[in-house]
C-alpha cells in the first residue's frame, strides 16, 4: 500500500540548509588555519612566511565563510526559516570574530613603530651579556639599535620610564628576580646588579631578551629595563607592553 505525506515541503527546499553547512565547514578550515599558524611555526614545521601565509588564508576563508553564512540567513529569512536564519547570523558573528585577531595585529603593525628593541634607559640602555651569544645567533642585533629607535620610542611610549625602589639594593634584586620569575619569564643569569631572562610569545613562540639593571642612586635603587626580540623588524608593541607589566607589577609588589 503506497501512502503519501502531507507534511508540506519546507519553502526554499534543501538550500537553506546547504548554505548553513557551506559556511560551518569553510569556518571550521579557517579556524585550523588560524589557530594552527602559530604552533606550526614554533614547533618548527613551518618556516614563519609559510605560517603567516596560513594565518591570511585562514582570514581569507573566514571572510568567505561569514559572507555565505550572512546569504544564508538572507535565504533563510525570505524563505521564513527562522533555526537557519539564527544559526546563520551565529555562524557570520563566530567567523567575523575569528577574523579580528589577525585584523587586530594588522592595525596594531600600522598603529607603532617598527622597532623590536624597546628600552627605559634610552641614553645608556643595559648591555646583554649572558644572552648576547643567543642573540648573535639571531637576525637582530645585539646593541641597542641607537638614537632613530629611541626617538621614535619616545614619541609612541612616552610612558616608559626607570623606576626607582626605596629599599636596598638585595631587596630590590630579590623581588626583581620573583617578579620576572612570575611573568614566566626564563631566566638565563642574575648577577649583583643585572637580571637576564628570556621571554616566549604565547602563539608563535617568539623569543624576546630581557635585561633588568639595579643602580643605586641616591634616591634608591634605578630600575632599567630592555626588551628585544630577536626575530623581526616591528614587535606589535609587545616589548613596550611587557617592560610596563613588569614594572607595574614589580612596585605593586615592593610597595605591597
Amino acid at each position: 500500500m503506497l501512502t503519501f505525506s502531507n507534511k508540506p515541503r519546507p519553502r526554499g527546499g534543501r538550500w537553506p540548509n546547504r548554505l548553513i553547512w557551506l559556511s560551518l565547514i569553510i569556518l571550521l578550515l579557517a579556524a585550523m588555519l588560524i589557530i594552527g599558524s602559530g604552533p606550526t611555526y614554533r614547533l618548527g614545521w613551518l618556516s614563519l612566511g609559510e605560517s603567516f601565509s596560513l594565518l591570511r588564508r585562514g582570514a581569507q576563508l573566514a571572510l568567505g565563510g561569514a559572507a555565505i553564512a550572512m546569504l544564508s540567513s538572507l535565504v533563510a529569512l525570505l524563505c521564513r526559516r527562522w533555526r537557519i536564519m539564527l544559526a546563520s547570523l551565529l555562524t557570520a558573528t563566530a567567523a567575523l570574530a575569528l577574523i579580528s585577531t589577525p585584523l587586530q595585529m594588522q592595525h596594531i603593525g600600522r598603529s607603532v613603530p617598527p622597532i623590536h628593541d624597546i628600552s627605559t634607559d634610552t641614553v645608556n640602555p643595559p648591555a646583554f651579556e649572558t644572552l648576547a651569544p643567543a642573540r648573535r645567533a639571531a637576525p637582530n642585533a645585539v646593541d641597542y639599535p641607537g638614537e632613530a629607535t629611541a626617538r621614535q620610542q619616545k614619541r609612541a611610549y612616552p610612558q616608559l620610564d626607570s623606576l626607582i625602589l626605596n629599599i636596598p639594593v638585595t631587596e630590590a634584586l630579590s623581588a626583581a628576580e620573583i617578579t620576572a620569575r612570575e611573568q614566566g619569564w626564563e631566566i638565563a643569569s642574575v648577577n649583583a646588579n643585572q637580571i637576564e631572562a628570556t621571554a616566549s610569545t604565547r602563539w608563535f613562540g617568539f623569543k624576546d631578551d630581557v635585561i633588568i639593571r639595579l643602580t643605586q642612586a641616591p634616591q634608591g635603587v634605578l630600575i632599567d629595563v630592555r626588551s628585544a626580540s630577536r626575530l623581526g623588524k616591528s614587535d606589535l608593541g609587545t616589548n613596550a607592553a611587557r617592560i610596563q607589566t613588569y614594572l607595574e607589577a614589580l612596585k605593586a609588589r615592593v610597595e605591597g
